[in-house]
């Protein structure tokens, strides 16, 4: 059963706003909808949710506008924002990014899409949250994320930012197949400029400098990458 996380949707097209709120309450989410960025932001000042859905287009203040605003203010500067956006062109996918958005989606959606995104974000957030200080050891291959250290054989070895994040992420699930796209969405942040189509150059590094240790980070042939499961 999943927990019932608050989740704010400010979309000002009645029949979206309904059907995001209606697919979300049936996997015990509690929805409230905002026609409005000033009704979803007055709304947001006297109540934080634990999740926005945020409609790029709106009236009056523009989704981004919001997102900005959001972003500045300390109470909900790290608050999960999903935005969704008519346009699919990738220039309103990046102003939705780098205004602060966590993820998006392109009308017409489906609802199962929606929900797999929101499941994502919210695991992102809860999964940073308690699992931060969690620190991994493999057969040789130590991860402290609370040091931002890692150990090969007890020798600490010099990652980049995205490095490390990619070795953290894959490392805290051992076995899991991961697509390079969702590897790309576990550790987006501002500090980590990484794509999908860097990924792959990404690992030739990291593996390169693991030594020995490098064929933890197996290659699943048409999916992605995985962290070998020792136990």
């Amino acid at each position: 059963m999943k927990p019932a996380s608050s989740i704010f949707v400010i979309e000002d097209e009645n029949d979206i706003a309904e059907l995001i709120r209606f697919n979300l309450s049936l996997e015990g989410y509690h929805v409230e909808t905002f026609s409005s960025g000033e009704m979803g932001l007055q709304a947001i000042a006297s109540k934080k949710p634990d999740l926005i859905i945020l409609d790029l287009m709106l009236p009056g203040l523009s989704g981004i506008e919001v997102c900005t605003r959001l972003r500045a203010q300390e109470a909900t500067k790290k608050t999960p924002i999903v935005m969704v956006t008519a346009k699919g062109e990738e220039n309103d996918v990046v102003r939705g990014l780098e205004s602060g958005a966590d993820d998006y989606v392109t009308k017409p959606f489906s609802p199962k899409v929606l929900l797999a995104r929101v499941e994502a974000v919210l695991r992102r957030v809860g999964g940073a949250q308690k699992g931060i200080l969690d620190v991994v050891r493999q057969a040789g291959l130590e991860i402290n994320p609370g040091k931002v250290e890692v150990l090969v054989n007890g020798e600490k070895i010099d990652l980049t930012q995205s490095e490390f994040k990619i070795l953290q992420f894959l490392a805290q699930r051992p076995g899991w197949v991961f697509t390079r796209m969702q590897i790309v969405e576990a550790i987006r942040g501002e500090n980590y400029s990484v794509t999908d189509r860097t990924i792959d150059f990404q690992m030739v590094g990291l593996r390169k400098k693991m030594g020995d240790l490098g064929g933890m980070i197996e290659t699943v042939r048409g999916v992605g990458y995985r962290f070998k499961d020792l136990q």
